[in-house]
């Protein structure tokens, strides 16, 4: 065996992502998969081509098995590799849209995921860390993300929603740039 195929790391995970027409919310957790922005770009272009007016709910593009659904006005995307079981794709997708469903009391939309930025970063964390699944129980994920939630002290709280708006100002700004 070559000694670069015993180090490399796999990741059952490949992407994560929320997206509107305009914007997006991207995590890619394999870093050799897309390594340049641009590439990145292009595979979430050619992704939301490809299924936002279809009726399924996985996807096959570039070797990449997706799966996917849509609330409103956004996209939930999950990545893994062709070889990933589809079944455990879909439950981070659905374990993510649940979580994000309970935490905004069912208003799963574009104005409410902004304006609960903190809470959605926290969610994905709490599902997924660095491509490897760490729950796929809505319930468990809420418990968890509350309980970090009320552990906050007022100093941490107000530094989160200190960087949340800087992140929003930024995603605003970007979406400026790249409107289609």
């Amino acid at each position: 065996r070559n000694c670069n195929q015993v180090l490399k790391k796999e990741y059952p995970l490949k992407c994560l992502y929320i997206k509107d027409t305009i914007m997006e919310l991207c995590t890619y957790y394999d870093p050799e998969l897309y390594p340049s922005m641009k590439e990145q770009k292009n595979f979430e272009t050619n992704v939301f081509n490809k299924t936002h007016k279809a009726d399924n709910e996985i996807a096959f593009l570039e070797g990449m098995t997706i799966v996917y659904k849509s609330s409103i006005d956004l996209f939930f995307y999950v990545v893994g590799s062709a070889q990933e079981n589809e079944l455990m794709l879909m439950a981070v997708l659905n374990c993510l849209f649940e979580s994000l469903s309970q935490m905004l009391r069912k208003n799963v939309e574009k104005r409410t995921l902004l304006d609960n930025m903190d809470g959605v970063f926290l969610v994905v964390d709490e599902i997924i860390d660095g491509g490897v699944i760490l729950e796929s129980d809505p319930q468990q994920v809420i418990e968890k993300v509350n309980y970090r939630v009320r552990d906050c002290t007022e100093e941490q709280i107000s530094l989160c929603n200190e960087l949340t708006k800087k992140l929003r100002r930024n995603i605003v700004i970007s979406t400026k740039k790249h409107k289609i």
